[in-house]
This record gives C-alpha cells, sequence and structure tokens, in this order.
C-alpha cells in the first residue's frame, strides 16, 4: 500500500503542470464568447446595398465557370456620412461663467445641379458580416476559389466569411 502511494506521489510530481495546463484550458472553454459576441445584434442585417449585390452578380457570372449566381451579402453597421454643420453657441451672463447658454445647429446647404445638396464631410462604408453566393460552379473547387478572392476583395470580407454553394 506504502508503494502504491509513492507511485502516485511521483507521478504526480511528473505531471501536475500537465493536468494544471489541461484544467485551466478547459475552463476558458467553458467561459462565455466575450464582448464581440455580446455586441452583435440578434439578427443581421440583410442587403442594405443591393447595388453591390447586383454588381457581384453581375461580374462573378462572367468569371469562368461559375454560370448563373446569386449573392446574399450581410451587414454589420450599415455606414453613416456625417455632415457639414453650421453651428451658433449663444449664452447669457460672464463668459468665464455663463448663467444660460443654447446651441443650434444647422445642416450646410450648397447649389447643386439638381437643388440643394448637404456637404458630406466624412463617410463611413459599411462593414459586412458574411456573404453567401449561390452559383452553377459551386461544386467545383477552383471555381469555389475565384469566387470567395473576388468578393473577399470587394467586400473586405476574410474568406472564412464567405461561403460558396452550388446551384442546384
Amino acid at each position: 500500500m506504502n508503494k502504491k502511494a509513492e507511485g502516485v506521489r511521483k507521478i504526480w510530481d511528473r505531471y501536475k503542470y500537465a493536468v494544471l495546463v489541461v484544467l485551466i484550458g478547459a475552463g476558458l472553454l467553458l467561459l462565455p464568447a466575450g464582448r464581440r459576441a455580446a455586441e452583435a445584434p440578434a439578427e443581421a442585417q440583410v442587403a442594405a446595398e443591393p447595388d453591390l449585390q447586383a454588381a457581384l452578380e453581375e461580374i462573378l457570372g462572367n468569371i469562368s465557370g461559375v454560370g448563373q449566381v446569386k449573392v446574399l451579402l450581410t451587414l454589420d453597421s450599415d455606414g453613416e456620412a456625417q455632415l457639414a454643420q453650421d453651428t451658433e453657441l449663444s449664452y447669457s451672463g460672464n463668459t468665464a461663467s455663463p448663467e444660460d447658454y443654447a446651441r443650434r445647429s444647422k445642416t450646410v446647404l450648397v447649389d447643386g445641379a439638381s437643388g440643394d445638396e448637404t456637404v458630406v464631410i466624412r463617410r463611413v462604408y459599411p462593414t459586412y458580416r458574411g456573404a453567401l453566393v449561390v452559383c452553377q460552379g459551386g461544386g467545383r473547387a477552383e471555381v469555389r476559389l475565384a469566387v470567395t478572392e473576388a468578393v473577399a476583395a470587394v467586400t473586405g470580407l476574410p474568406s472564412d466569411r464567405v461561403t460558396v454553394a452550388k446551384w442546384q
């Protein structure tokens, strides 16, 4: 009995760090996904830019072996445009510590070809969550690779977020 306990102790002394690493790894796997997953909306926004989808369908259809094609893009954010503002600040009382103040802002408009137009000072383009491409040649590896690379280049998505499937 004493010899068995001594053998178990030797094994424990030899492998205790490996067991500790395995237990820590298992504990990390059980933790929730993290901040990015918590911030993601419950449903993806679909197809905010139908023009891009249509353009992708047209251009992908011209790749050798693709055939008929349909594209679906899901959005993480749909982008925004920051417009130029004319801001007026008025206050009453001492300038060092005003008693009351008011701020009024108006969007800057300029005369354009089709009437008044807003002035965009900054544009944030949409970010995509994923892409699904269904095409007739989707069963062939070289077609899937070419389509995946093309969609990734246009949308900025990594290739693991682009799925190419075969048209039935």
